[in-house]
C-alpha cells in the first residue's frame, strides 16, 4: 500500500532527492518549499518516477502556513504517514559579521521549521498514535565548525527538540516514531544560493556525497523505527570524535575549517541567495560538486543491513575464535569420534 508522504525544502538537494526516492516506491508526496519552478520541477520528476505529487508553496518560518498544508495533504491524499523536516537556510559568515535579522531569519527556516512542521505532523499522527516523522540532521549538529554559527546552532537545537519531544511521547505511550538523520557533507545547490559574506565562494568539506546518499538514509531511517542514522563514515568520525577530543578538534577546526570550506573562486559580487527570498530558476537536486561527490556510502549500506552482517558475523567470529584458541569445531569433533 503506497504512503502519504510530505517532503519540506522539496525543490532541490536533500528534499528533493528524497522525494524521488519515494516516488520510486510510488507514494503520494506533498512538496513544500518557497520557490514555486524548483517545486514544479520536482512534481514532474515524481510523477515521472511513479508518484503522485501535489505542490505546496510556503514558508515554513510561517506555523499558520504550514498548518494549513499539512490540512491539505490530508484532504487531497489521506492520513499522513511520514513527514520528512528538510528545509534549511543558512549563511556563510563569521558570527561578528551577521546582522540580528539574518541571525533570526536563518533560525526561523532552520530551526523553527523544523518544530512547525513537527508540530502539523504530530498533531495529525498522535490522535492516530500512528506515523514517523524524520528529522534531516548533520554531523554539525553534534561538531560544530566555524562560518556556520547559524547552522550549526540550528541543528544542534533540533537534536535537543527531537530528544526532548521523543521522551515526552515515551511517557506518554504515543507510538509516532521521532528519527534523526545525521548528515555528512552534500553536494546540493545550497553552496549556490546561500548567503556568503566570504570572499570566495563556499563549498562542502570534503569527502562529498551525492544526495541521493541521503535520500536513501532518509527512507530508511522512515521505516526502520530507529532513534537516530548516521550516514557515512566521516559523520561518524566527527561525531565519536568530538565525544573524546573535543578541545583538539576545536583547534584542528579552527585552523582548518576557513580554507576546507572555501574553494579558491572569487565570490561573486550582488550573487542572489535564498535567505529571505527563493531564488529565481529551477535549483535542481545536485550542486556544481559532481565531479568530487560519491554515489555510495559502505557505512550506510552496513548499517541499512546490520541485521544480515550480524546473523552472517557471529558464525564466522566463533570460527575465528575457535581457531584462535584451538579449538575444533563441534562437526569436526564429532567426526574424530
Amino acid at each position: 500500500m503506497s504512503e502519504t508522504v510530505v517532503v519540506t525544502g522539496a525543490s532541490a538537494g536533500v528534499g528533493r532527492a528524497t522525494a524521488h526516492a519515494f516516488a520510486r516506491r510510488e507514494a503520494r508526496i506533498g512538496l513544500v518549499a518557497r520557490g514555486t519552478q524548483g517545486l514544479q520541477a520536482a512534481a514532474a520528476e515524481v510523477e515521472q518516477q511513479g508518484g503522485k505529487a501535489l505542490t505546496l508553496p510556503l514558508d515554513m518560518a510561517d506555523p499558520d502556513a504550514v498548518e494549513a498544508a499539512a490540512e491539505r495533504v490530508e484532504n487531497h491524499f489521506g492520513p499522513i504517514d511520514i513527514w520528512v523536516n528538510c528545509a534549511m537556510a543558512t549563511i556563510f559568515a563569521p558570527f561578528h559579521r551577521i546582522s540580528p535579522e539574518e541571525y533570526r531569519r536563518a533560525t526561523e527556516v532552520t530551526y523553527l521549521g523544523f518544530v512547525y512542521g513537527t508540530m502539523a505532523a504530530l498533531k495529525r499522527m498522535r490522535a492516530r498514535n500512528r506515523g514517523t516523522i524524520v528529522q534531516v540532521g548533520s554531523a554539525l549538529s553534534y561538531r560544530a565548525v566555524p562560518l556556520q554559527s547559524v547552522y550549526c546552532g540550528s541543528k544542534f537545537a533540533i537534536r535537543g527538540f527531537t530528544d526532548s519531544l521523543r521522551t515526552e511521547l515515551i511517557h506518554d505511550g504515543v507510538s509516532v516514531n521521532l528519527v534523526m538523520v545525521q548528515m555528512p557533507a552534500l553536494n546540493t545547490p545550497q553552496f549556490n544560493w546561500a548567503r556568503n559574506k566570504m570572499s570566495r565562494r563556499p563549498r562542502p568539506i570534503a569527502p562529498i556525497f551525492q544526495p541521493e546518499v541521503a535520500a536513501d538514509a532518509i527512507v530508511y531511517a522512515a521505516h526502520s523505527r530507529r532513534r537516530e542514522v548516521w550516514v557515512a563514515r566521516s559523520s561518524v568520525k566527527a561525531i565519536v570524535g568530538n565525544k573524546f577530543f573535543p578541545g583538539l578538534l576545536d583547534r584542528y577546526l579552527a585552523k582548518t575549517g576557513y580554507s576546507g570550506q572555501l574553494t579558491q573562486e572569487a565570490a561573486e559580487a550582488g550573487q542572489p541567495d535564498n535567505l529571505f527570498d527563493p531564488v529565481p530558476g529551477d535549483p535542481q537536486t545536485h550542486g556544481r560538486f559532481d565531479d568530487e561527490a560519491t554515489t555510495v556510502s559502505p557505512q550506510l549500506w552496513a548499517n541499512e543491513h546490520r541485521g544480515t552482517l550480524l546473523t552472517l558475523g557471529l558464525p564466522l567470529a566463533a570460527l575465528i575464535a575457535a581457531m584462535v584458541i584451538g579449538v575444533k569445531p563441534a562437526a569436526q569433533q564429532n567426526s574424530s569420534r
